[in-house]
């Protein structure tokens, strides 16, 4: 158990928490939320013994092996896998000790040791650690080479690896998917549904809290407020509490009514196509999400340029990729071939595709930053293009300051023009005249936006808009551009993002870029499809060269095979058990849905004031009961991955014992 009691933090002049409380259960789930500099990391701090509360207690259970993931990695000489290995100090120390009583031959004690190792799960603790690092985006011939080999980007990708790796009782993760591409993203979330421990996860992803979470500790007034469910549970609960403030009333039906406008204006244009579709339900969606984000600091939009090109931009039998020294071809990096590209005006694009596969080449060869190693790049009479990507941060001026970076665009624009329009993105009153260099990954993001935004452009590609942004950016991101007239082609594994953006996806992969027939889960689906095709091969490989080993007494690997398969069996029962029950919980609680979800569809439930008791009470069966759908749905998707995952084993095994 974790309880914080009456805390107040102070760092500097600025109060963190004032007389908080809140109180966490073992093996809960729980996201941390908060705008940036509310003290989420801050927090982490207080639970590590790093920081002491200035007043009140914080309590842990005893005995709890904690693994945090450091913010900085330094550049080592030594290979990724004996890096993530490292993580595990019981384990070192038990090899250690092993090597120390071998040397000194005494038998006893290596027997003791190899117990030990074994308890530790010492023996398989390589192929774990190679598990770790596939799954977070490296190929097999990287976990040899060192760690100094690496961007910081992957840097830091090992060591989530590494502090995946560690023992642990509680997992504190801040920030874990900035430097993941979506493929790893889904992997990773998987991976935390599984973890058996207590997690805390500070993340600005609305999709991946949803996903892993149980709970959201919202940070905000310096309070702590802890609420049940995931991140979706927690906007409707907050909404409701929001729609009882009447001061707040007038605010939110003025957003419901800007947001309703434009997906009427949306849904008339709207085509058939499957992704197009799925944006009209995101948007829907958006109306009751914008809600709870009602009192934001951030609102603003995204003008596109008054005059536009038809097409926009045109790539023709292109080959994308980077030069080679030589110059003459034969050592260039060709990524991708025959690259047929039109952009047209009011397009919305999601580029897809596994890490490396070089969807940011093509951002960059759209842009024209990236010279074409083959065919044509035909621009548009009127193209005005926004990128943003993430060295945009790095081009910012640190010693000026937002209004200035801003007056040097347009230096003709009114001081209270730019302000205005400054205090859209979060930098109010005086804040605008801040020294970038003071500023935070997120403020610096901010302002790069801002720039983009402040152009006017009829093309926006946008690489990863989303990283170091807090809920409440990416949120009036996300609305600003789903409003925005101009063509966009967006990279982000934010999929809240993607599916309220984009139109129509295209997949880059094999060298290639072509239009995506499907959705984001239809992805997962593909992404699960190749995975398991390329795990197949892998496996070929291993049979046909266990075949050419010879052969020896096979009789008791087929016995212990079929003894296996039998455990197997055993634990197949309970699963199936489990998948059934929550899948006859998800179809009763569907009908209990749909039955409350007639009752608010009547217009004068919220016209009669004296019906307000049962509007009240109606709202809150609404959010229990998607509360239980929503974790009827995570307990049915848990077991039938468990399941398809035992199953295989069960296959693997009974053709080992035939």
């Amino acid at each position: 158990m974790i309880a914080l009691r009456q805390v107040a933090l102070q760092r500097g002049t600025q109060t963190l928490l004032d007389n908080a409380d809140v109180t966490l259960n073992n093996g809960v789930k729980a996201g941390i939320i908060g705008a940036n500099g509310a003290g989420k990391s801050s927090l982490f701090k207080l639970l590590l013994g790093e920081l002491a509360p200035d007043q009140g207690e914080v309590e842990m259970s005893g005995g709890q092996r904690i693994a945090h993931m450091a913010q900085e990695v330094d550049a080592l000489d030594r290979p990724i896998i004996e890096y993530v290995l490292d993580g595990d100090l019981a384990l070192r120390q038990a090899e250690a000790d092993l090597l120390a009583a071998r040397e000194a031959g005494e038998a006893h004690r290596e027997a003791e040791l190899h117990g030990l190792i074994e308890t530790l799960d010492g023996y398989r603790a390589e192929s774990r650690a190679a598990q770790l690092l596939v799954g977070l985006g490296f190929v097999q011939t990287d976990l040899a080479r060192p760690l100094s080999a690496f961007s910081g980007g992957w840097r830091m990708r090992v060591n989530l690896a590494r502090t995946l790796f560690m023992p642990s009782d509680l997992l504190l993760l801040d920030e874990p998917t900035n430097h993941l591409d979506l493929d790893a993203l889904l992997w990773l979330e998987q991976w935390l549904t599984r973890y058996p421990g207590t997690l805390l996860l500070i993340s600005h992803d609305r999709d991946f809290l949803d996903a892993v979470c149980d709970h959201i500790v919202h940070m905000h007034h310096q309070t702590l407020d802890l609420y049940r469910g995931n991140y979706s549970q927690f906007e409707r609960t907050r909404a409701e509490k929001l729609a009882l403030q009447q001061a707040e009333a007038a605010k939110q039906q003025a957003r419901r009514e800007e947001i309703e406008r434009f997906i009427a204006r949306f849904k008339a244009k709207a085509t058939k196509a499957k992704q197009a579709q799925s944006r009209v339900k995101m948007l829907e969606r958006m109306e009751d999400i914008a809600v709870a984000h009602v009192d934001s600091p951030f609102h603003f939009t995204l003008p596109a340029a008054d005059k536009t090109s038809h097409p926009l931009l045109v790539l023709d039998q292109a080959q994308l990729g980077y030069r080679g020294k030589k110059g003459d071809g034969s050592d260039d990096n060709i990524q991708l071939d025959k690259v047929n590209v039109t952009l047209l005006p009011g397009s919305r694009i999601g580029l897809l595709g596994p890490n490396g596969a070089g969807k940011s080449t093509l951002i960059k060869s759209l842009t024209g930053e990236l010279e074409l190693l083959n065919g044509k790049r035909v621009p548009g009479e009127h193209l005005a293009i926004g990128y943003f990507a993430q060295h945009q941060l790095e081009s910012l001026d640190v010693s000026s300051t937002p209004f200035v970076h801003v007056q040097r665009l347009s230096p003709t624009a009114s001081d209270q023009e730019i302000r205005n329009f400054l205090g859209g993105f979060g930098f109010k009153g005086d804040d605008a005249f801040g020294t970038v260099a003071n500023y935070s990954g997120g403020e610096k993001a901010r302002l790069a936006l801002a720039l983009v935004a402040w152009q006017k452009p009829n093309l926006l590609l946008l690489d990863e808009p989303t990283n170091h942004l807090d809920l409440e950016m990416r949120e009036a991101l996300t609305q600003a551009l789903a409003s925005f007239e101009g063509t966009v082609i967006l990279v982000s594994h934010d999929r809240h993002l993607l599916r309220a953006t984009v139109d129509e996806f295209w997949r880059v992969a094999d060298h290639r870029v072509e239009p995506f027939d499907g959705d984001l889960e239809d992805y997962r689906v593909w992404l699960k499809a190749r995975l398991e095709e390329s795990r197949r091969d892998s496996r070929g490989e291993k049979a046909e060269r266990q075949n050419q080993q010879p052969s020896g007494d096979s009789r008791e690997a087929r016995k212990a095979s079929r003894k296996a398969a039998a455990e197997l069996r055993e634990k197949l029962r309970p699963l199936k058990k489990q998948r059934d029950q929550a899948e006859k919980a998800m179809e009763k609680a569907q009908q209990e849905l749909d039955k409350v979800e007639q009752v608010l569809a009547d217009p004068e439930l919220y016209t009669d004031s004296s019906r307000k008791a049962e509007l009240t009470k109606t709202l809150g069966q609404q959010a229990e009961i998607k509360a239980r759908l929503d974790e009827s749905e995570r307990q049915w998707l848990s077991a039938e991955e468990a399941l398809e995952t035992m199953e295989a084993e069960l296959l693997a095994s009974e053709e080992t014992a035939s």
